[in-house]
């Protein structure tokens, strides 16, 4: 009996021991090739810039491959793209970006259980196209560069890759992927528990970490034992105040992409009007509704004492899910007469026309929330570059790392307290905002390159 059911199944098990040792001696045959050292100059590292993400949202990965291009290494660049890169990554001749086929539109929800069912299907579309794009697509590099968040699936894939091809891995903690999670899901949901385990243990592995902050740097020693570079964020040479001259001229380019009209121009520069800034990426990790009803507010106490408030002109710039409903909203404010002493436009600029709209600035407003409370939000630096004095939301660890109170900024942490910031600063001693700005340009004196040649540069064998 036990013979004849042997005799039944060994051609089947014959077939399958056939087929996977075939798929197996395929498997090993079509591995990634190898990075060879002897194949580059020592002082001409090759490095790889991996953004699960939209490029030209990630200025921090741009900077990072000018910076390495800048200083002789050679790049490839790696994500989605899906806006405008900054002109400097085009033209110079060292840097190849090398893009990532888009995940379908059907795939992104901000629907929480459609997000639940669509989420295993995108991750598995992502694994296959990183995992072709790092290990066929792409030349063997001596580093490879990750961003973090999202951590699903680009550790493991980058882990995989760089094992196969002998590549130093290094990652750039912008935030944890786990506290960006828990935000849709909460932090006691099954799957941030799995994620926090898995972007832990994984990034262990890592050769080399590059923190954001000191606090996300202690983060990581207490909870995983990695070791990492702080390398704070820091504007480029690109971001600088502007002349009157020069803001004169930029308003009017301004006034051609927001549709303000020119009564608005001759206000901001007399005075009579003070001209806001806003970034935001449009989501719950940033709460626009705290700018919206701060301004609401303001307005209300511009009109009930008139003449003694300049009138607000607020430019949001940005690209995000939340944006087509807080539109309505202003819509309705507007219609509402809740707005009368202040007008918002929306607009998404060029890298050079939003480092201009930061110098002709009055005041920017920083709305990010940090869901982590140890990262910090770029748009501050860039503001500072920009010689822009901030009011944040205050309320995490990371913030005084960045701004100093009543030095070059000021924090909140509700409306209300945003509300009476924009009063004292633009109906008091003129001073005042004054001393902030002073502070600002001061604070963006030290600049990318400053900050990156002692410490990403002298990792990859490229600094001083």
């Amino acid at each position: 009996m036990a013979t004849a059911w042997l005799q039944s199944i060994w051609p089947f098990a014959l077939t399958v021991a056939v087929i996977g040792s075939t798929l197996f001696t395929a498997f090993l045959i079509t591995l990634p090739t190898q990075y060879s050292p002897n194949k580059e100059r020592e002082d001409e590292p090759s490095i790889q810039v991996i953004v699960l993400g939209d490029i030209g949202r990630s200025p921090r990965m741009q900077y990072h491959a000018l910076s390495i291009a800048n200083a002789r290494g050679r790049v490839e660049i790696i994500g989605y793209q899906e806006s405008d890169v900054h002109p400097e990554i085009r033209s110079n001749k060292s840097i190849t970006i090398v893009p990532l086929s888009p995940t379908p539109s059907s795939l992104r929800t901000e629907n929480k259980i459609l997000f639940l069912l669509f989420g295993p299907l995108k991750v598995l579309l992502q694994v296959c196209t990183l995992y072709h794009t790092l290990g066929y697509r792409t030349k063997p590099a001596r580093w490879m560069l990750v961003q973090n968040p999202p951590s699903i699936p680009t550790l493991i894939i980058a882990l995989l890759i760089c094992f196969f091809r002998n590549t130093r891995l290094a990652i750039d903690w912008h935030n944890f992927g786990y506290s960006i999670l828990a935000l849709r899901l909460g932090p006691s949901h099954p799957l941030v528990r799995l994620s926090k385990w898995y972007e832990l243990f994984f990034a262990k592995f890592a050769t080399a970490h590059f923190t954001v902050t000191n606090a996300m740097g202690r983060v990581l020693r207490e909870n995983s034992g990695i070791q990492p570079f702080t390398l704070h964020d820091r504007p480029p040479d690109y971001f600088q105040p502007l002349s009157a001259d020069q803001r004169r001229d930029f308003l009017r380019h301004l006034r051609d992409i927001t549709q303000f009209p020119d009564v608005m121009i001759d206000g901001i520069h007399s005075g009579r009007c003070m001209l806001l800034v806003s970034s935001t990426s449009w989501t719950v990790d940033e709460d626009f509704q705290l700018l919206l009803d701060a301004l609401v507010e303001y307005s209300k106490q511009a009109v009930e004492n008139r003449g003694h408030f300049p009138y607000i002109i607020a430019i949001i710039t940005g690209k995000g899910p939340q944006k087509d409903y807080y539109l309505s909203k202003i819509d309705s404010l507007v219609e509402q007469g809740k707005l009368g002493a202040v007008s918002i436009h929306t607009a998404w600029l060029a890298s050079q026309d939003y480092a201009s709209l930061l110098g002709a600035a009055d005041l920017g407003v920083s709305l990010h929330k940090s869901s982590s409370g140890v990262d910090l939000p770029m748009k501050v630096v860039d503001m500072f570059g920009a010689g822009l004095p901030v009011v944040g939301w205050s309320k995490f660890e990371a913030w005084p790392e960045l701004v100093k109170e009543g030095i070059n900024g000021r924090g909140f942490e509700s409306a209300d307290e945003l509300c009476n910031s924009l009063l004292e600063l633009f109906s008091g001693p003129t001073e005042d905002l004054a001393r902030l700005k002073s502070g600002a340009l001061k604070e963006g004196q030290r600049r990318w390159g400053d900050e990156w040649k002692p410490v990403a540069g002298r990792l990859f064998g490229l600094g001083d």
